[in-house]
């Protein structure tokens, strides 16, 4: 049988945090990037005369949806890496603020 102390050890190390890989931000962004840009190509080679047809509109509708949602989690990626750097920066001034008053 196993004991209290066991499955909390278990649990600690099944649910202990893990580092994303160092490249995850740039595979992330480009990703984005890419959607980005290929919704904006579809946009560019959509012509107004085909706006007629309502059977024409999902394409544009995607490409519009996509760019848009790839250009929202490009901005949000952006922002929370520079608050991390400004954590970190922040956190390293206050080490070095320590030690100085030693």
């Amino acid at each position: 049988m196993s004991g209290p102390g066991n499955v909390e050890s278990l649990l600690r190390e099944a649910l202990s945090p893990v580092e994303p890989p160092a490249d995850l931000a740039s595979r992330v962004t480009s990703r984005l990037q890419s959607i980005s840009d290929h919704a904006a190509d579809e946009l560019e080679n959509w012509e107004l005369a085909a706006m007629r047809d309502p059977r024409n509109w999902l394409r544009p509708a995607l490409a519009l949806l996509g760019g848009g949602a790839a250009g929202a989690g490009l901005v949000l990626l952006r922002l929370h890496q520079r608050q991390r750097r400004d954590a970190e920066s922040g956190s390293e001034a206050a080490h070095a603020g320590d030690g100085d008053a030693h």
